[in-house]
């Protein structure tokens, strides 16, 4: 996968998932639901787990050793993926083992990168791309 998981440094996840979540006026809940999940998937530490995530489930402490994030921030990386239905935890003694829950996320982010190879630099670029 090449798609540009570059890791945030920020302490916080941005996810939004204790904040009720806007409407855009005519947008229905169809369009809030694809709003919410590809604003789950608009952070590059979050694409980071993801990708790592394709390779097989792991811990949260091998991803703070990988993505060289503190653990609270990587743990609520990994909350908001599961608040969102994307990552699951599979408790083994004291440890959780975390793996992605839909295979369909990689065929999501496969388009993705197609798309952004068609689209070059102008997505990056884009004039009305929010941080």
């Amino acid at each position: 996968m090449t798609i540009n998981a570059g890791v945030a440094r920020a302490g916080t996840t941005g996810c939004g998932s204790e904040a009720e979540p806007e409407t855009t006026p005519g947008s229905g809940p169809g369009l809030d639901a694809a709003a919410a999940l590809f604003h789950s998937l608009s952070d590059g530490t979050r694409l980071a787990i993801i990708r790592r995530l394709a390779r097989g489930e792991t811990r949260v402490a091998d991803l703070v050793a990988e993505l060289g994030l503190a653990q609270s921030t990587v743990s609520a990386h990994v909350a908001c993926l599961r608040d969102c239905g994307l990552v699951e935890g599979r408790p083994q003694g004291r440890q959780v083992f975390y793996s992605l829950t839909r295979p369909e996320l990689m065929d999501l982010l496969a388009s993705a990168e197609t798309l952004l190879a068609a689209t070059g630099s102008a997505v990056a670029l884009c004039p009305n791309h929010f941080s």
